[in-house]
């Protein structure tokens, strides 16, 4: 297995931005993994693991450690139960799982993102996440690999208990028979309702803060805050949706980074609500205290 040195990460990040990783492999099988993962801890790296980039935020001045992406048989999907590599892509798992006729997956058609990423997050959208399909996956660190359940990955809105130099390999799901033309009807609306409301047409990295415990979703009290389309540098909150950033010309991490600070600060200041940030920093990334 090949390790790279300064792999720029604005490659693999869906809104374009962010510097280089100290060192970059793409283990394709489970002892190519922990073999990366040796090499990482022998060295005193730290460790993360980037699936297609689209939660994620990585620092201008880059990662000083491994950044991992999973590739091969850890990117591969059996259909016939819906078993998965975590770097296997959640538009191919919901394909071979309608091939399949088994159901629920649907609602990651709204998830451009890896298995990996969804449990790592607990990812979600239109009512339902990981935690209510997700049967088991296969966690590894430098110690080994282990099969762990939804409540022993301390899965809840948004999150895991998952921590950096743990790696999800594989995860099986469970899914209830359902016929191929439902599975397909229900993507085809969730997928209208997903393009008529977020700009998907451009670049970004996903919802940027978690729902509030409030009668208004993030976007919306951001919208109220008067903040679609500010800009920061290269970076704006979206005219369409006010939960997203876009990579509008040539934006650099540190300009979402403001962009989040200011809609931080607006949203105490108006509703006296402090949002939490859904997206994952990798690198020196840090938005400012709000008190």
């Amino acid at each position: 297995m090949k390790i790279e040195e300064g792999v720029a990460l604005s490659r693999f990040t869906t809104i374009g931005t962010g510097g280089p990783a100290k060192a970059f492999a793409r283990p394709e099988s489970l002892a190519e993994l922990e073999e990366a993962l040796t090499w990482a801890r022998d060295r005193g790296l730290a460790i993360a693991t980037v699936g297609l980039g689209s939660n994620l935020l990585v620092a201008d001045e880059g990662f000083d450690g491994l950044v991992l992406k999973l590739a091969g048989e850890l990117a591969a999907v059996d259909g016939e139960r819906l078993v998965a590599g975590g770097g296997a892509a959640n538009a191919v798992c919901l394909h071979r799982a309608r091939a399949a006729g088994l159901g629920g997956f649907e609602f990651a058609c709204a998830i451009p993102g890896t298995v990996g990423g969804g449990v790592w997050m607990n990812a979600g959208a239109y009512g339902s996440d990981w935690a209510a399909i997700l049967d088991r996956a296969l966690v590894v660190n430098g110690e080994g690999a282990r099969w762990l359940s939804p409540d022993e990955l301390g899965l809840s809105y948004r999150h895991s208990g998952l921590h950096h130099g743990q790696v999800v390999a594989g995860a099986e799901f469970r899914l209830e028979p359902r016929p191929a033309d439902e599975i397909k009807a229900k993507v085809s609306e969730l997928q209208a309702l997903r393009k008529a409301a977020q700009p998907t047409n451009k670049r970004t990295f996903g919802s940027v803060f978690k729902n509030p415990e409030h009668e208004l979703s993030a976007g919306r009290m951001l919208e109220a805050c008067g903040l679609k389309g500010h800009r920061v540098g290269g970076a704006q909150i979206s005219p369409r949706h006010a939960n997203f950033i876009e990579n509008a010309d040539g934006a650099r991490s540190e300009d979402a980074v403001g962009l989040m600070a200011e809609a931080r600060r607006r949203a105490l200041e108006q509703f006296g609500i402090e949002l939490e940030h859904e997206v994952e920093f990798l690198g020196p990334l840090e938005l400012p205290p709000l008190r």
